[in-house]
């Protein structure tokens, strides 16, 4: 999607519509990532719970990311991305856009975030301590590169 068309969405998706967006960037390893999945997005009004889901923010023109939301308090949300060991800076509850619903694997295959199997893979990668996550996702990085230069 190019920036003018992400920008646009916010204006003409409606609350508890869904739109497709590729995953771009690591930083929610091992569940989503490698820039082959594709999530599906719903967009959600502000009174809507949204602590543990992943969820889409607006960081700037042109920028969204996709992190688990950890907490919400008195509005302010705190993010961290699954392949990563450091929290995102609070932000507003009004800048959550919305709310991954599901993921379209490379092969095509749907995965809905609300079924057994998925939500199973959450709960047994975030509760390893940080640091079990980190070496973790050291090796998930490295056999990646690996795999990716051995195809090229």
């Amino acid at each position: 999607m190019g920036n003018c068309a992400i920008d646009r969405f916010e204006e003409t998706v409606e609350y508890g519509e869904h739109f497709r967006i590729r995953v771009d960037g690591l930083s929610m390893l091992p569940l989503l990532g490698y820039g082959e999945d594709t999530i599906i997005v719903r967009r959600t009004r502000i009174d809507e719970p949204i602590e543990g889901r992943i969820a889409m923010y607006r960081l700037g023109p042109h920028h969204y990311i996709t992190h688990r939301v950890v907490c919400v308090r008195n509005g302010i949300v705190t993010l961290l991305g699954d392949g990563r060991i450091t929290y995102d800076e609070p932000i507003k509850r009004e800048m959550i856009v919305g709310v991954v619903d599901g993921v379209i694997r490379k092969s095509g295959r749907m995965v809905s975030c609300t079924s057994r199997l998925w939500r199973l893979r959450e709960r047994i990668w975030l509760m390893q301590p940080m640091i079990m996550r980190r070496y973790s996702l050291a090796l998930i990085r490295r056999w990646r590169r690996l795999t990716t230069n051995a195809k090229e």
